[in-house]
């Protein structure tokens, strides 16, 4: 093959984000990204053309189950939607209310602390290495009295972690590829993702939006958001969400006791996520081990994420009782405590000075005054769209706001209101079909935000 003419060129391509409003202040990133485009040339062909040389492949076969999974996971789904949003309309004001990432500040009573002991691993006295796996004696002493005072939950019952997403992940690597995994629907994606990664899932059946060999409980406004049980068949593990997000409902104490009585009957274990239960106001249980018997049967995961704004500190905890026993007689927790030394060298120990002071007194209080600021804004996003005639819930117990829209696919929804109103949210099929003609609405977000998002709205739906 003979070259007879060629040229070259550079592209420029100028690309402009607007970053999320912060109080009101707008700003514009612009960035130029000189990128070489492709050749323009005339070619004449004088011999056999050259095949293009193949890409080199290993020998190792791909994780076949990585394939059932679904797209992306939503969350970065839903950030590259917005991402193309931006560069669609650079000068947008858009609002993000769609992850659930806290946006005010961490209490400095908090992070004094934490950088007290950064400091400290610079100077002799105060320097330390690897810690324990399962966290700091005294963190871990703190979070029992703290959440668990009177519930026959001890220090050593605890598992300190850098969040309970992660946790989630462990406790799948517990549990293996064999067991059988109910799941509210709708529900917190990483339970069914994960299970999907595990093995423990046949394939996605597209004509129910469900992966085969998972029960999927739905939970609904029909059936108080949760499952009829008596319908439910058995399964080795429940992973349960209260309150649950998406659907910011919480169980009642006769609801909790009926799905340890459940778990009894059938021999199954629950994985209980109680990640919000700070933001609960009515009478329900904040702890499963709050219900006779669910030492037992129940395992419980936590975290500082939603609790003190620590979703990039990273830091959480899970509960697995003595009591809890595989089918042999085994502890469940000595199982997972192997798990999490092999899998993990512990929690900062930066974040866990943090935990600690979160809950000291000072701590304790501040924490909670930067929840109910998130909760006020619940309160206005709630009011809102019951103005314009929605049927709105959850909301009352979590920072999460659930919007029926009958009839309509949650991703239309999702792009009309991002489209029209530049303002992002959560498509609720994201988290299950039972989810379908829903949208999330997170109450994290700056006061200044929430307002003028809850204006926008008014104007697309009035």
């Amino acid at each position: 093959m003979s070259l007879i003419h060629h040229n070259h060129l550079s592209t420029s391509i100028s690309s402009s984000s607007s970053t999320f409003l912060a109080r009101n202040n707008f700003n514009i990133r612009t960035q130029n990204v000189s990128l070489p485009a492709k050749n323009n040339g005339i070619c004449k062909c004088v011999a056999a053309p050259l095949s293009e040389k193949a890409a080199y492949k290993t020998k190792v076969s791909r994780n076949e189950n990585m394939a059932k999974l679904q797209a992306g996971y939503l969350f970065p789904e839903v950030a590259r939607r917005k991402a193309a949003h931006m560069l669609k309309y650079p000068d947008a004001q858009v609002i993000s209310l769609g992850i659930g990432d806290t946006t005010e500040p961490i209490p400095e009573v908090i992070t004094s602390a934490m950088a007290k002991r950064s400091y400290a691993l610079s100077t002799i006295e105060g320097y330390s290495g690897y810690g324990a796996e399962q966290g700091e004696k005294q963190l871990r002493a703190a979070i029992a009295s703290t959440f668990y005072s009177n519930l026959g939950i001890e220090e050593a019952d605890i598992f300190v972690s850098d969040g309970a997403k992660c946790d989630i992940s462990r406790l799948q690597v517990l549990f293996g590829s064999s067991v059988t995994m109910a799941v509210q629907d709708p529900s917190y994606p990483a339970y069914v993702d994960s299970s999907v990664i595990m093995g423990q899932t046949g394939q996605f059946q597209k004509d129910v939006e469900k992966y085969g060999k998972i029960e999927y409980m739905k939970c609904n406004p029909e059936n108080g958001f949760f499952p009829d049980l008596s319908t439910v068949p058995r399964t080795d593990v429940i992973f349960f969400c209260s309150p649950n997000n998406p659907t910011g409902s919480a169980a009642s104490r006769e609801q909790l006791t009926r799905l340890v009585q459940f778990a009894k009957e059938n021999g199954s274990i629950i994985v209980y996520d109680s990640a919000y239960a700070i933001y609960m106001s009515d009478d329900n249980p904040r702890s499963i081990f709050e219900i006779p018997g669910a030492k037992e049967v129940a395992i419980e995961t936590s975290s500082f994420s939603k609790y003190a704004g620590f979703t990039g500190v990273r830091l959480g905890w899970t509960v697995v009782p003595k009591e809890l026993l595989f089918s042999d007689g085994f502890p469940v927790a000595k199982d997972f405590n192997r798990i999490v030394c092999t899998c993990f060298n512990g929690a900062s120990n930066i974040a866990q000075a943090g935990g600690l002071a979160c809950l000291s007194p000072e701590g304790f209080k501040a924490m909670h005054e930067v929840v109910a600021f998130y909760r006020e804004n619940t309160s206005i996003i709630m009011e809102t769209f019951n103005s314009l005639g929605f049927n709105v819930y959850g909301g009352t117990n979590a920072p999460y706001v659930w919007i029926h829209f009958p009839g309509q696919s949650s991703w239309d929804v999702f792009s009309e209101i991002l489209e029209k109103t530049h303002v992002v949210t959560t498509p609720g099929s994201g988290f299950g079909p039972g989810g379908e003609g829903f949208i999330r609405v997170s109450a994290f977000g700056h006061r200044a935000n929430v307002l003028e998002a809850c204006r926008r709205f008014k104007e697309l739906y009035k």
